[in-house]
């Protein structure tokens, strides 16, 4: 499975946390979200696994069977 790279968040000042992705926008945390979001982050969890788990952007399982598809060999 590839690693998750190239996300950076940043936190305003208004507790909102704001995600991107090789500095395009993906994705945008409010109130208890943006709690939730940073606290995983300092909890010691890989932070770009977890800002690709947030933003929807990471496997969904279903790579292998695609793989083994009839049109995908």
């Amino acid at each position: 499975m590839g690693r998750a790279e190239g996300f950076a968040y940043r936190e305003l000042g208004d507790g909102t946390v704001r995600i991107t992705h090789r500095e395009r926008a993906a994705g945008t945390l409010r109130g208890e979200r943006a709690a939730s979001f940073l606290a995983e982050i300092a909890g010691g969890a890989d932070p770009q696994l977890v800002m690709a788990r947030w933003t929807g952007n990471y496997r969904h399982g279903n790579e292998r069977t695609a793989k083994q598809h009839p049109r995908n060999r």
